[in-house]
This record gives structure tokens, C-alpha cells and sequence, in this order.
């Protein structure tokens, strides 16, 4: 068969082969377009755009610098150990009172223990120096109006009346749970009346039991009833490889602070192990919320974990962790632990933190935060509706 002398394209007779024509391929791109807008392709260019996730949103705040009033003239507080906000929106905060000797010849050391209204009046305060524990770490209200009182310098716990009526004491001042009942030997952690440097309290509002985180010197949760009769602890010192794992009931170093959620369960400040942990009431641990903020190995000597609060909806939304090492207060989904957004920063400025300490909720949302060593205030921010 001779060969062909027609060399033609198939299509528009134009010189060139069928194969590589431009006129097939401008054919072709104009085909593969109509098609493409007539959503018969599965291409990236095709398919509908897919949302980007977006981040869960989280609540916002504002510094409130009318907040508190002005105390009375020549009063001046020392570290302030807790700040608390009870079933009746009263703002309490418990002042250790160690003002420098140059604060002493000017002014008044303020009393122990300061109860404020929500619009920052102060309403009530009190305090026997001689009487109270040494160094004051916390506070907290139970059902019946009465507060507890915690120090990390002592051994001891006492109860009160909202008016300052001693009415239960465990322990003794100036005694500990060691093995001489001094600060200077091996802790025990097992004292059924005795503490060893306490810090945190929550007090449960079904029955009245009282939680301490005990906490400097021991590293427990202990739990007394309303009486002062001691019920059960659980927690014990963690290994570097149990801090690392997320062991529960085993703390790093200080057990700082403990709180009762809606859900029945304890959240307990694990300090310098860089976490939360949570149980149920007898001790049973749940599950771990991390704050990963601090040193890449543990323990963290200053920590991240030092106090928690929840937001003051029902199901309690929001988890809000005070972390001293980063100066900051976190706000977390309380389901899944995650840190939505935080504010604050080390700092002397309005709205920056000093030693921030404790965190508090009242029940429009509003957080407080109280301060120790150089800090020595309490702030509030709004929450911004």
C-alpha cells in the first residue's frame, strides 16, 4: 500500500497530524472547561471549597481597675494568699499580713481575713493573729456560711463563722505530720489529725466534707467532715517517670489547691507536675488536664498548675487554670482540656500579674486573681458579654 501524500488534520484540514495538532488540543482544553463548569469532573478545582476548622471560641475579659474600693485609710495588706468567691457572690481574701518594717511606720496591717461585695466594698473583716495558723494559704466557704482556713507555715486547720467565731480546729499550731512533728524531718502523710503545710480547701456543697490539698510538706488530699473528723486521703510522691507518665495519684511536689466540680468529681492542683488531676470524691482517679507550659522535663520547680475555677454555667463550659510559672490564667474547654486563649503577663502594670496565686469565679462570669510574694493584690476582669 503506497503512502499517503495527504497530510491534512483530521478536523480542520490544517497542515500538521491528528495527534499533534493545536487545534485538537485548543479542542480538548475548551472541552475539559465545559465540563469542569458543569460539575462532571472531580478535580480540586471542581469540588466546593471545604470549610477550614475553626477554633472553639472562648470567652473575653477586661481588666477592672475600679476593683476593689480603696481600703480603710492606713490599711495595707501583705501576700495575699486566696482570693474565694462563696454561694453569695462575697469576695474573701486572706491576707498573710507580712508588711515590711518600713510599712509599719507608716501604715495599719490590714486584718487576716477581708470580705468584699461584688462591687469591691469591703464588708467585713477579721482575724486573731495569735490564733490563726501561720502563713494563711487559703480559704473557702461551705453551705452554712462557715469558712476554712488553711496555711502552708503550719500544721494546722481551723473553721469559722462568717463573723470570725472559732469553731473546729484539726490539729496544733506550730505541730506537723513528720516524723519529730517538726518541718525539719521526713514527712508522713498519713496524720488523721495533723497536717503538714496545707494549701488549697473545697468544701463539698452536698454534705459539707472539707478537701484539703496537704500539699507542702505532705502530698495528699485529705478529707475531713464538716465536724473535723478525719475520712479518707489518697496521693503519694511521684517518681520522675511517674510525672512524665501522668501517674495519677501521684504528685510531683506541692499538691496546691483542689476544687469540686458540678460533676461531682476533684480537680486537684498537681503544681510541678504540670497538671490537674482529677478524681471522684473517694479518691479514684478520671483523668489528667496537662498545662505543657512550663520546663520540657519534670518536675517543674515553680509549676503551672496552681489553681483552678470553673465558669459559673451548669455544665461548667470553661475550666480556668491560674499558672504562677507563666503569669498567666488559661481558659480550657472543660471537656477536652484543650487552652482555648489566655491573658495576663508577668508584670507591675494594671492587668499584669505578680505571684498570681488563685483564681476565683463569681456568678456573672466576672475572675479574680490574688497575688503573693511582691504582688500583693487582687484583680478582677469582667467578663465581656
Amino acid at each position: 500500500m503506497g503512502e499517503s501524500t495527504t497530510n491534512g488534520c483530521l478536523i480542520c484540514a490544517g497542515p500538521g497530524s491528528g495527534i499533534d495538532c493545536t487545534c485538537i488540543t485548543r479542542r480538548v482544553r475548551l472541552l475539559v472547561m465545559a465540563l469542569i463548569e458543569r460539575g462532571d469532573m472531580d478535580t480540586p478545582a471542581a469540588r466546593p471549597a471545604t470549610p477550614t476548622a475553626q477554633k472553639p471560641s472562648s470567652p473575653q475579659f477586661e481588666f477592672d481597675p475600679s476593683w476593689p474600693k480603696p481600703l480603710p485609710e492606713g490599711w495595707i495588706g501583705g501576700q495575699l494568699g486566696c482570693v474565694h468567691v462563696d454561694h453569695n457572690d462575697r469576695i474573701w481574701v486572706v491576707n498573710r499580713g507580712d508588711i515590711t518594717k518600713e510599712e509599719q511606720e507608716t501604715c495599719i496591717r490590714a486584718p487576716a481575713v477581708m470580705i468584699f461585695d461584688r462591687d469591691g466594698k469591703l464588708i467585713g473583716s477579721w482575724g486573731d493573729w495569735e490564733l490563726l495558723p501561720t502563713t494563711i494559704h487559703s480559704c473557702a466557704v461551705d453551705k452554712e456560711n462557715n469558712v476554712w482556713i488553711s496555711a502552708n507555715g503550719d500544721g494546722m486547720v481551723q473553721k469559722y463563722t462568717s463573723d470570725g467565731k472559732l469553731l473546729v480546729q484539726i490539729g496544733t499550731k506550730g505541730r506537723f505530720d513528720s516524723e519529730d512533728g517538726t518541718r525539719r524531718t521526713k514527712f508522713l502523710n498519713s496524720g488523721r489529725d495533723t497536717l503538714h503545710m496545707p494549701a488549697g480547701i473545697a468544701c463539698d456543697p452536698e454534705n459539707g466534707d472539707v478537701y484539703f490539698a496537704d500539699g507542702y510538706g505532705n502530698r495528699r488530699v485529705v478529707v475531713f467532715d464538716k465536724n473535723g473528723r478525719y475520712l479518707r486521703q489518697w496521693g503519694r510522691q511521684a517518681t520522675p517517670e511517674e510525672m512524665e507518665a501522668g501517674v495519677g495519684g501521684a504528685f510531683a511536689e506541692v499538691v496546691h489547691s483542689v476544687a469540686i466540680g458540678n460533676n461531682g468529681l476533684v480537680y486537684v492542683g498537681d503544681r510541678q507536675g504540670d497538671r490537674v488531676q482529677v478524681f471522684d470524691k473517694m479518691g479514684n482517679f478520671k483523668r489528667n488536664i496537662w498545662i505543657r507550659t512550663g520546663t520540657p522535663a519534670l518536675p517543674d520547680k515553680r509549676g503551672t498548675a496552681w489553681w483552678t475555677a470553673f465558669s459559673p454555667d451548669d455544665q461548667q463550659k470553661y475550666l480556668y487554670v491560674m499558672n504562677g510559672r507563666n503569669e498567666q490564667v488559661h481558659i480550657l474547654d472543660h471537656a477536652s482540656g484543650t487552652i482555648l486563649s489566655s491573658f495576663g503577663r508577668p508584670g507591675h502594670q494594671l492587668g499584669s500579674f505578680t505571684h498570681g496565686h488563685s483564681v476565683a469565679v463569681d456568678s456573672r462570669g466576672n475572675i479574680y486573681v490574688a497575688e503573693t510574694n511582691w504582688g500583693r493584690r487582687v484583680h478582677r476582669f469582667n467578663l465581656v458579654q
